[in-house]
């Protein structure tokens, strides 16, 4: 599969002590995919830009739908840009096109659920690859797993991340979890300042 949906598999495998934010997770999964299309060479990244490649489209239906939506013509588009653009409900998209493949299906509820819809992954080929690629710490895959808080935050034992353009991806999906972090506190400490002024002293 790909870094994107091995990367949805272990959130939904994951049984850590927070559930995966379904916003957290879509900007994750467009970062993967950008990823993806680099190392593919469908991409590349030049001066902060994602600079249209010639390599032929990618077999997978999502990625592929993520490479036809790269802006091919000047200016190009920054990887923040990308994220956000592409990000928007992706962690439900992923989920939809994972239960149609037979990857993940409904469960009982008391877990995590990403969406309206409790699901848990099936035992494939896929899954075991997802995991066997989780186990070996797959540099990628690890790091983008960490910055959604799967498995814990990063090791200084885990490998690093020998792509530049690799590494400013991960480093953009980390700023835009922060951000979007600082989105949700701040709502917090609005409505919490709202409800208290119709309260009353």
């Amino acid at each position: 599969m790909t870094t994107a949906k091995d990367l949805f598999v272990l959130a939904v495998r994951s049984r850590g002590e927070q559930a995966v934010g379904q916003g957290d997770l879509s900007l994750a999964l467009a970062g993967a995919e950008l990823i993806d299309l680099l190392g593919a060479g469908g991409l590349a990244l030049e001066d902060g830009l994602l600079v249209p490649g010639g390599a032929p489209a990618p077999d997978d239906r999502l990625l592929g739908e993520a490479g036809a939506l790269i802006v091919r013509q000047a200016p190009y588009e920054s990887v923040e840009d990308w994220l956000w653009r592409r990000g928007r409900d992706l962690a439900a998209t992923y989920q939809s096109a994972l239960e149609a493949d037979g990857e993940l299906a409904p469960k009982a509820p008391g877990r995590l659920s990403f969406g309206a819809r409790r699901v848990e992954a099936v035992d494939t080929p896929a899954l075991h690859g997802a995991v066997e690629r989780w186990e070996r710490r797959e540099p990628v895959l690890t790091a983008l797993a960490s910055v959604v808080g799967i498995g814990g935050g990063p090791s200084d034992e885990e490998p690093g991340l020998d792509d530049d353009a690799a590494t400013a991806v991960v480093a953009a999906v980390h700023d835009a979890v922060m951000e979007l972090e600082a989105v949700r506190q701040r709502r917090t400490i609005e409505n919490a300042a709202f409800a208290n002024l119709w309260r009353g002293p």
